[in-house]
């Protein structure tokens, strides 16, 4: 989405079939282990946090490449992050992250900006993805162990 968004022709997909290898050996992979997986959730939750900050810090990276105004490029590199997230969540029937009370996009979107703010003042790459990842990662982290959340809006529950 991210790339078609950008203009960003061919997809990388489409011009690498070694990423659609990759999916179906993830595909693979899951199925057999499926059962096992199912039994550490707190992994899942390591490599989904993991995911969404390099998706984040990489879909940034992307952005600027397409010389983009860098506060889009960090909405960008939140829609990479989380726009997987969803697709997965509806395809499994299950409500989005991004629609719970978790601390989720909001640390894709914050990790953004401190890539940008790194990269502003010209750091290297590596320093800046890394910081950026590990602040996505932490915060996230650091939301759901202590059940930080964000004010929900709309209906509010009848007392």
């Amino acid at each position: 989405m991210r790339d078609i968004l950008l203009g960003a022709y061919p997809l990388g997909w489409i011009s690498d079939v070694n990423v659609i290898l990759a999916v179906f050996a993830g595909i693979l992979i899951a199925s057999l282990f499926f059962r096992n997986l199912l039994k550490l959730p707190k992994l899942f939750f390591v490599f989904d946090s993991l995911g969404i900050a390099m998706f984040t810090t990489l879909g940034v990276e992307k952005a600027l490449a397409y010389d983009v105004h860098p506060l889009v490029a960090a909405m960008l590199g939140m829609f990479s992050a989380v726009m997987g997230g969803v697709i997965r969540d509806v395809l499994s029937n299950e409500i989005p992250v991004i629609f719970r009370k978790e601390i989720y996009a909001t640390a894709c979107l914050s990790g953004a900006i401190l890539y940008l703010i790194l990269n502003h003042y010209g750091l290297e790459r590596r320093l800046c993805i890394s910081a950026a990842a590990l602040f996505i990662f932490g915060l996230r982290y650091l939301a759901v162990k202590y059940h930080w959340s964000l004010p929900q809006f709309g209906r509010q529950k009848e007392q």
